[in-house]
């Protein structure tokens, strides 16, 4: 532990593992820990721990014949401490994560921990929702496990609407509306799983059905809210319908508000939303009067740890120590009346200037962009050691963990590493720097959305 600790100054574990011996290796054993970047401060509403488990090879002083650490493997090096296995737990039923029976710190042992999240689990208190990244994932379906629980129970569905195969920003908008009337209403959101991605994001240049537990933590959504999946819902409301005379409320007008909809006794309500856009997105339901009493439930929705495991390799291979910029180009950079300054001020040349007194020379540089060659930044490598998210393609591809787990996800089909989540790993990995440049506060004069549109300075 103390080696850990020594070795990775910018790690604030929180949790150590049982060491575990290497089969056949008498001078190896393997250690998982719990920990939070040092100087994590990202405003996520959350606190996020994350799990490594390395090898540690061993050897005997000459002097003392005390065992020493003599190196320490890479991330995730130390399989042997990995926790194995689904998360066991109630289907759908709220409650806190539990902790790895393994997991210990031994009470005469001075090491560098995060007092402020022991202090609260001590006192059996916990201060914000917990997200711990490289846990097991238990994303299995909820089910209803009766029939008197199925036919007592209350759920709102929304139907059609506008946000179907529309940007992941239109549907996050319109799914936290519905959320967030179901959670006013008292009700199980009847939720479909299948998200229509947009052609901008895949491969083919298609509109593409996708699962919704590829993008976001299922888990925590469905330990959170009260929700339901659709053909799980379907399939047990034909079996008792009828049997138990299951009545259905159902509404086409979206001036139908959550409050007049809050004395409903039926089983179900259904929103319909019609082809007309945008009188049919989800989110005018939540417009209007309705803006001041349905909050949107922002922290039920997190990323997906999968998706976040990416984020945390990556941010290990570059021991957490590095700074992180942001350039656009693309388009932009060739649209010179809107953004005349941007191709310019993003050249390899004016980046070095920029940087020069803002990022140490020989730091781990990660930078996020959209410019398709990345040859283009070639000159900095001079000054710094550039990473960009391809650099790590092989955390996701086919002989990676995060494929195996997608595609078993999928009923055994491939999941392409698409353009949402390339964004997402991008973003969330630039935010993890310790210093993070944005284009257009920190790299051009140019406005965001082209000439004339910054804001007003104050």
């Amino acid at each position: 532990m103390r080696t850990a600790i020594e070795q990775f100054p910018d790690l604030h574990f929180y949790r150590f593992g049982r060491p575990v011996a290497v089969p056949d290796s008498p001078m190896e054993c393997d250690l998982a820990w719990r920990f939070r970047p040092a100087a994590d401060a990202i405003g996520t509403g959350r606190t996020t721990y994350y799990k490594d488990y390395r090898r540690f090879m061993l050897t005997r002083d000459v002097n003392t014949c005390t065992l020493v650490v003599s190196s320490v493997g890479e991330y995730h090096s130390g399989l042997g401490a990995k926790r194995n296995g689904k998360r066991k737990g109630k289907k759908g039923k709220k409650g806190k994560r539990e902790a790895p029976v393994t997991d210990f710190v031994p009470a005469k042992t001075q090491v560098r921990l995060d007092e402020n999240a022991a202090n609260n689990e001590a006192a059996g208190a916990v201060a914000e929702p917990v997200f711990v990244v490289g846990e097991a994932v238990n994303d299995s379906l909820p089910v209803v496990a009766s029939e008197s629980d199925f036919s007592r129970g209350r759920y709102l569905i929304y139907m059609g609407g506008g946000e179907r195969c529309k940007s992941m920003n239109h549907f996050i908008w319109g799914f936290l509306c519905a959320l967030g009337e179901a959670q006013f209403l008292n009700r199980t959101l009847v939720m479909d799983l299948n998200v229509c991605l947009n052609a901008r994001y895949t491969l083919s240049g298609k509109d593409e059905k996708k699962d919704f537990r590829l993008y976001f933590d299922f888990e925590h959504l469905k330990e959170s809210a009260s929700v339901i999946d659709q053909s799980q819902f379907w399939q047990d409301w034909g079996k008792w319908q009828k049997k138990d005379k299951l009545k259905n409320f159902y509404t086409e007008d979206i001036r139908m508000t959550p409050m007049k909809l809050r004395d409903v006794k039926d089983t179900l309500i259904m929103r319909k939303f019609g082809n007309v856009e945008p009188d049919n997105y989800w989110s005018r339901v939540c417009e209007g009067e309705t803006e001041g009493v349905i909050k949107r439930p922002w922290h039920f929705l997190w990323k997906s740890r999968r998706l976040m495991e990416i984020v945390s390799a990556i941010a290990s291979r570059m021991s957490w120590d590095f700074d992180s910029v942001h350039i656009v180009r693309g388009e932009k950079a060739q649209n010179t009346q809107l953004w005349p300054n941007l191709d310019r001020d993003t050249s390899p040349d004016s980046l070095l200037m920029t940087l020069n007194d803002k990022v140490g020379a020989g730091r781990y540089l990660y930078i996020a962009t959209n410019e398709p060659d990345k040859s283009f930044f070639d000159p900095l490598k001079e000054k710094y050691k550039t990473r960009f998210l391809d650099d790590f393609k092989d955390l996701w591809d086919e002989n990676s963990e995060w494929f195996t787990e997608t595609k078993e996800l999928s009923n055994g089909k491939p999941v392409e590493f698409d353009g949402y989540m390339r964004v997402a790993v991008d973003t969330e990995v630039f935010l993890r720097g310790k210093r993070h440049l944005e284009t257009f506060n920190d790299l051009t004069r140019d406005c965001k959305d082209g000439v004339n549109t910054c804001p007003a300075s104050s």
